[in-house]
């Protein structure tokens, strides 16, 4: 009988957490004395490369340079819209058009690089993924109407699905099973720094002309793309893609370069050619997600979920239209307006680092627990507060202050959870033959999402008040603490091919931990 999603790795030298920090469990029957350890492996020629680990957090580091594209173009905008609307006379129509855009169009970006990627590699999806933003970034800059602009944001926005959803898959690939959640995270980090970068950007250019300051603001972020072209000269190809492509030497090659031993570099390449071979046996693709069986119509539900509700309790509302909510609080001046954004900004990057370094050694179940928990808190006080406001009995002072201490809180519980977890979760679940694919169609739903809410946000605070539209996030985000304990399994140390058992399937064994191996489990000393 099984203990599902206990996510326990039973490695040869116990899990190891973030950095290579070891987890507090091992199993019995592989505690070895450290002199014995080195003989067998000295014994079995087996080589340590003791770079590895550092070399897979450079290229994690590297393949999520685009994300910081996404975090800047939401942060920077939010500063932005204000300056445009004076100088190019939009109305407010067109503020949640140009804002909301940019999510519906990544979701093309999206579905087109999971066949992209599969095509001509994850390796290169992510270089052109930066040059087509830095295209649409350059239109945007010079743009001199309204039209001009739409459509260089739209070019921006392809770019940005592009990066969206290559860069999280490659970084499961090219990681151990004990480092992917936390290396998978470092997009969210990326995006979250970003988002601080626009906003800072806003402070720092605000006070230049206004038919100026918005286009420096938007041409600055250019310059993150350019270091895309070094970036493709240093990381490697994604393994998993090299055996999809007949490239075995090729990607035991890089495999020996991400992995402690050549023994792991084998065993992992070996798993992968199970996989591939299986991938040339099934049905296409996109038919199979279109009409599941019952192990990935869990993975789909699961996936699919947490990519939904990461963007239904409102987070692009909120980092969009700081300055709107902001104002509804009572804050008048616009320095002010955009400091109080360069807060929330500071909050949601710095909270995206402890999640990265607790996600593997906490799990990425308790965080999300905690994250989902913690933002229905936080849109209820926010709710309430602006409502209590509005009605004349709470001080101005004191509504501020709750305004701000809410929506700080809200981007950290966040960051610490479901901001980053959703896409560690999206780019392991999937067996190979689907990944690239399915994580495309759970971007492609992110995207949707986040548009809805983007375009939407003015007109629903227009019909129901500020306090009424975060009153619906708040319930939104109470049923996402509901999927999460009834959908969502612990993947924390598994490999890619054992996750597929935690959903019911036989993805190589080992999904679950078996009563016989909980008794091998033994607290370090």
């Amino acid at each position: 009988m099984g203990i599902p999603g206990a996510g326990v790795a039973a490695n040869s030298g116990g899990m190891r957490g973030f950095l290579g920090r070891k987890s507090r469990y091992v199993r019995m029957d592989n505690v070895l004395p450290q002199e014995q350890e080195g003989m067998e492996a000295a014994a079995a020629g087996v080589h340590v490369h003791g770079g590895a680990r550092r070399y897979v957090f450079f290229c994690s580091v590297f393949a999520s340079l685009n994300h910081i594209l996404l975090g800047y173009d939401i942060g920077v905008m939010s500063g932005c819209i204000i300056f445009i609307q004076k100088d190019l006379h939009i109305n407010e129509v067109q503020q949640e058009v140009l804002v909301g855009c940019l999510s519906f169009i990544s979701l093309l970006g999206s579905l087109a690089a999971g066949r992209t990627s599969d095509a001509i590699g994850r390796k290169w999806t992510i270089g052109l993924a930066a040059t087509i933003f830095q295209v649409g970034a350059a239109v945007m800059t010079l743009a001199s109407s309204f039209a001009v602009l739409m459509a260089g944001r739209l070019l921006a926005g392809i770019g940005i699905g592009f990066g969206l959803m290559v860069a999280p898959v490659y970084i499961s690939e090219i990681s151990p099973a004990a480092l992917r959640g936390s290396f998978a995270s470092f997009p969210e980090i990326f995006i979250s720094l970003g988002i601080l970068l626009g906003y800072v950007s806003n402070l720092a250019f605000a006070g230049l002309p206004d038919h100026i300051n918005w286009r420096v603001m938007l041409a600055a972020g250019i310059l993150p793309s350019i270091s895309i072209a070094f970036v493709l000269m240093v990381i490697p190809e994604s393994p998993r893609w090299l055996v999809m492509q007949g490239r075995t030497s090729d990607a035991r090659a890089v495999l020996l370069k991400v992995t402690e031993t050549e023994e792991e570099a084998q065993e992992r390449l070996a798993e992968i050619e199970e996989s591939a071979r299986t991938t040339a046996a099934n049905k296409a693709v996109w038919r199979e997600l279109m009409r599941p069986s019952p192990v990935v119509l869990r993975m789909l539900v699961a996936g699919l979920g947490v990519m939904f509700f990461q963007q239904a309790t409102g987070i692009d509302a909120l980092v969009y239209y700081s300055p709107t909510i902001f104002r509804d609080a009572g804050i008048a001046s616009e320095g002010q307006l955009l400091a109080a954004t360069v807060a929330v900004g500071l909050s949601k990057t710095v909270f995206i680092v402890i999640a990265i370094a607790l996600v593997d050694h906490v799990g990425r179940k308790p965080l999300l627990y905690v994250s989902t928990i913690g933002i229905t808190a936080c849109l209820a006080t926010l709710a309430a507060t602006l409502s209590l406001l509005a009605r004349g009995v709470l001080p101005g002072a004191v509504a501020i202050a709750l305004a701000i201490l809410t929506v700080c809180g809200f981007v950290a519980f966040f960051s610490v959870g479901i901001g980053p977890i959703n896409m560690v979760l999206s780019s392991e679940i999937y067996p190979l033959r689907l990944r690239a694919q399915a994580v495309a169609t759970g971007l492609a739903v992110n995207r949707l999402t986040s548009g809805a809410v983007a375009m939407s946000f003015l007109s629903i605070c227009r019909a129901l008040s500020v306090a009424g539209a975060f009153t619906v996030f708040a319930a939104i985000s109470a049923v996402s603490v509901v999927f999460v304990h009834r959908f969502i399994p612990e993947t924390s140390g598994k490999s890619l091919e054992q996750i597929e058992s935690l959903f019911g399937g036989d993805g190589g064994g080992g999904g679950e931990v078996e009563l016989g191996d909980g008794e091998h489990l033994v607290h370090k000393r």
